[in-house]
């Protein structure tokens, strides 16, 4: 077993692993690629770069959502190798199998003194935080976005639930008693109540310019701008994610955030953008990860060849 465990986390193993995660991320792209050029033709180049940009600032703030956690934790970490951990690690969620992503950063953790159950624990929990605050967001949709209606109001009402779930001592007896169920040692220490609260800012605000995202696609096709439309791409989004990360043996949730996206606008907009949009946005937000992924690689390959 130990010589399995040794063969696993050898460099050569590990460039093989990033290699076809990387690979399984470039075929997601590719795969709808007729879809997607049809889709780019559509929208003014600027509009698709200025998307672009903002899938990679939703993705940096999910970062440094997951670092608040990760420092809360245990010993602090810098922001270069919480960069590295985190980006080439989000590459690996486009295996089949839902489980790569821990995998990858347990390992990476581990060559920067984090024990591999801190790496797991902390991205299950910064996971459950975006999941929070994500439904929260929804809820809110629900009620003020563009079909929302006052009879819906009692949907706010989730809101204290959520926000009890992530009040420390009760979020941090949730974790003990979680891992106490899988025979695992408790966390180094507990999550504090800052860290949580700033997690969730973080969160919520990549949940804001996610919704922007959808957004910007949306309006580049011609439709209205309004105010409860984007209330409503915020929350949309947000509700995709957590019903893809609930189905988790299904590869970055390809597919089931497309169709929870695409109900949510149905009805909103013509058919026919809806499938412009939902599309187009998983691309993008797939380049996104793609692109700090290898950037994050590069920059270790770098720091390991200066060292030696």
């Amino acid at each position: 077993m130990r010589a399995v465990l040794d063969a696993l986390r050898s460099p050569a193993f590990r460039a093989v692993f990033m290699l076809a995660a990387i690979a399984a991320a470039i075929w997601a792209v590719i795969g709808n690629w007729d879809e997607v050029s049809a889709a780019l033709s559509r929208l003014d180049w600027w509009i698709v770069v200025l998307s672009l940009v903002v899938s990679i600032i939703f993705v940096i703030l999910t970062m440094l959502a997951w670092r608040v956690i990760l420092n809360d934790a245990g010993e602090p970490v810098g922001k270069g190798p919480a960069r590295r951990i985190f980006y080439v690690s989000q590459v690996a969620k486009y295996l089949p199998g839902g489980v790569w992503n821990f995998v990858a950063a347990a390992e990476m953790g581990a060559d920067y003194n984090i024990s591999r159950r801190r790496s797991v624990t902390v991205l299950l929990m910064s996971m459950a935080v975006s999941v929070v605050t994500g439904l929260a967001l929804a809820a809110i949709a629900i009620v003020f976005g563009p079909s929302g209606t006052s009879a819906y109001w009692w949907v706010l009402l989730v809101l204290p639930v959520l926000a009890i779930i992530l009040y420390p001592p009760v979020l941090n007896r949730l974790i003990d008693k979680g891992l106490a169920l899988i025979k695992r040692d408790r966390l180094e220490r507990p999550f504090t109540g800052k860290a949580i609260t700033v997690a969730a800012l973080f969160s919520t605000a990549s949940w804001i310019i996610a919704g922007l995202q959808v957004f910007l696609i949306l309006t580049g096709l011609g439709n209205e701008a309004r105010i409860d439309t984007y209330i409503l791409t915020v929350g949309g989004y947000a509700l995709a994610w957590v019903v893809g990360f609930l189905v988790f043996f299904i590869p970055a949730g390809v597919g089931v955030r497309e169709l929870a996206l695409g109900a949510t606008l149905a009805g909103l907009v013509p058919g026919g953008d809806v499938v412009v949009v939902v599309l187009l946005s998983r691309i993008l937000f797939t380049v996104a990860d793609l692109l700090l992924g290898l950037g994050a690689s590069f920059q270790m390959r770098r720091d390991a060849r200066s060292i030696t």
